[in-house]
C-alpha cells in the first residue's frame, strides 16, 4: 500500500534546494522501496517569496525560479499571511522541514515555526541547531503530547548518523564526553590560510561553495561550533547547555604566520570542540589548538568533520564525515523523514 505525504519546506536556501533535488532524484525509489509518494504543498523563502499549492508544487520549476533570482509567488495558489507561521498554517501538510537560518542566541524564530507545525498536526524535521539547543525540552514535550515526531539528525555533522546512533545501536551505553572538529567551515578556512590566503579570502571562498553559515561570523567566532557542542550535550548527555555557556574562542586570532610557525614543527591548527565531566564538573569548550601527527584530528582536512565519543563501554568511538555539503545535510533530512514513516506504520 502506497501512502502519500504532504511536505512543507520552510526555508529554501542551499540545504532546502538540495533536499528538493534529492526528493526529485529519489521519487521512484521512495515509492517502490518505501511505499510512499509525496506532494510539496508549500515552500517559503527569506528573499524569494513563497508558494502554496495543495495539488503539489512543481519542484523543478521552483528550483529554476529561485536559482534565477525570481520569486516563488509565481507558483502560489493560496492566499496567506506574510509571516512564516501564517504560511505554515495555510499549507495543510503532514511533515514540516524547517531549514531557516540558525539563531545561536535564542533559537528564534525557528522554535516558533516548529511549534506552529506541531499545532497544525505536522511531524517536524529540522536541520536547525537553534531550536534543538534552546527549545529541546519544550518542543519534545509538545511533540510527544500530540503523538508527533521531532527529528534533527542534520543539526550536527550534516548527514552523519549521530543522534540516531545513540537512539538504537548504542542503546545502553553511557556517554562520558566527546571531542572533535564539528565546524567543517573553519576547518576549511584554516587549511586555506595554510596555503597562504587571508582569513577574508578564505571566507569568500567558503561562501562561494555554500559551506559558511548565513552569517560567516557564526563560523569564524565559534558560535556554530559552540551550538553544536551544546546540542550534543543537551540531547546525548542530558546536560542542558546553551552556546553562551560554552567556553568559546574562534579563529580570528589565528593568522597565516601563526599557521606557518606550527607547520614548521609538523603541527596544524584546528578548532577543537569538547565536552564532558572533569572531577564531577561538566565542562564544554571550543578553541583553536595545535595538533601533531599523533592526533586523530591532524588528518581531518578540508570540509571534513570528526568526533570521538568516550563511553562507559567503549573508550573511544570515532565518526568521520569526509567533505560534506548541502547534499549530505539534505540526506539527513530524508533519513529523518523515512524514520518518521517507519514509526508511523
Amino acid at each position: 500500500m502506497v501512502k502519500n505525504y504532504r511536505l512543507v519546506l520552510a526555508g529554501f536556501g542551499n540545504v532546502g534546494r538540495a533536499f528538493a533535488r534529492l526528493l526529485i532524484k529519489k521519487e521512484e525509489e521512495l515509492r517502490t522501496k518505501y511505499g510512499l509518494t509525496f506532494n510539496v504543498t508549500g515552500i517559503s523563502t527569506g528573499r524569494h517569496g513563497s508558494a502554496i499549492d495543495q495539488d503539489g508544487i512543481d519542484l523543478v520549476r521552483a528550483l529554476v525560479l529561485v536559482e534565477s533570482g525570481r520569486s516563488l509567488n509565481e507558483l502560489n495558489k493560496v492566499v496567506h499571511g506574510e509571516s512564516t507561521d501564517a504560511f505554515i498554517k495555510a499549507c495543510h501538510g503532514d511533515v514540516l522541514f524547517e531549514t531557516t537560518p540558525v539563531n545561536p542566541i535564542n533559537g528564534q524564530p525557528a522554535i516558533d515555526h516548529i511549534s506552529t507545525g506541531f499545532e497544525q498536526g505536522m511531524h517536524v524535521v529540522t536541520a536547525n541547531k537553534g531550536p534543538v539547543v534552546h527549545g529541546y525540552q519544550k518542543l519534545t514535550e509538545l511533540a510527544r503530547s500530540r503523538n508527533l515526531h521531532l527529528m534533527f539528525e542534520s543539526a550536527v555533522m550534516d548527514g552523519a548518523p549521530i543522534f540516531s546512533l545513540f537512539r538504537e545501536p548504542l542503546m545502553g551505553a553511557k556517554l562520558l564526553g566527546f571531542y572533535g572538529i564539528l565546524n567543517s567551515c573553519t576547518n576549511l578556512l584554516l587549511d586555506l590560510m595554510a596555503e597562504g590566503k587571508t582569513l577574508e579570502e578564505a571566507i569568500q571562498y567558503g561562501q562561494s561553495i555554500g559551506i559558511t553559515e548565513t552569517d560567516p561570523s557564526n563560523d569564524v567566532d565559534g558560535w556554530d561550533a559552540s551550538i553544536k557542542v551544546a546540542a550534543l550535550s543537551t540531547v546525548l548527555m542530558l546536560h542542558p547547555l546553551t552556546p553562551q555557556e560554552v567556553d568559546r574562542t574562534g579563529i580570528r586570532g589565528i593568522s597565516p604566520n601563526i599557521i606557518r610557525e606550527a607547520a614548521m614543527v609538523g603541527e596544524k591548527w584546528k578548532l577543537v570542540c569538547s565536552a564532558g565531566y572533569e572531577q564531577g564538573d561538566f565542562k564544554a569548550k571550543v578553541a583553536p589548538q595545535r595538533v601533531g601527527a599523533d592526533s586523530p584530528l591532524y588528518s581531518v582536512n578540508g570540509t571534513s568533520s570528526f568526533v570521538v565519543f568516550t563511553l562507559d563501554v567503549l573508550p573511544g568511538l570515532g565518526i568521520l564525515e569526509s567533505n560534506p555539503g548541502p547534499e549530505t545535510t539534505a540526506f539527513g533530512l530524508l533519513a529523518d523523514f523515512l524514520n518518521i514513516v517507519k514509526d508511523a506504520n
